[in-house]
């Protein structure tokens, strides 16, 4: 299931700024925490790829019951 989401932009003077806002569902699904720094990645001209640090999903594993 998909979410479609609206891609937003806010003109000033000297420059533009363009904002992707995620639904609450997949921000809690992706477990984000406030102030995340995160990574986009350009696949092709269809798909972006956000990419979180290392640390970041690190510590969320530790959350995961072990596999079996």
């Amino acid at each position: 299931m998909g979410y479609p989401t609206k891609i937003q932009i806010i003109k000033r003077a000297k420059s533009e700024q363009w904002y992707v806002n995620f639904p609450a569902a997949v921000a809690q699904a992706i477990e984000f925490q406030q102030g995340e720094v995160v990574e986009w990645i350009i696949d092709d001209h269809q798909r972006l790829v956000l990419q979180r640090s290392d640390k970041a999903v690190e510590s969320l594993k530790k959350k995961l019951p072990p596999k079996t």
